[in-house]
């Protein structure tokens, strides 16, 4: 019984500390001389969302694509 009681711990701490990092996003701010300053950030599920928006695009591909349009992103 013990060793159920034991187990049944370990597998919700490892579900508490798996879905706490889910919640984290990376964001930069960016500029263009098309539009005013705007922030991308990195989803948890690697898209790429502008102004809280998600896009459905890669943060990578988003990134890349901005910049070969003539934007500038950095922290």
């Amino acid at each position: 019984m013990q060793k159920n009681i034991s187990s049944l711990i370990l597998a919700l701490a490892f579900v508490v500390v798996s879905c706490k990092n889910d919640d984290n996003r990376t964001c930069v701010s960016c500029t263009s001389p098309q539009t005013p300053a705007f922030e991308v950030c990195e989803e948890s599920d690697g898209t790429a969302s502008v102004n809280g928006e998600n896009t459905g695009t890669s943060y990578d591909v988003y990134i890349t694509g901005l910049v070969e349009a003539g934007a500038s992103c950095g922290n």
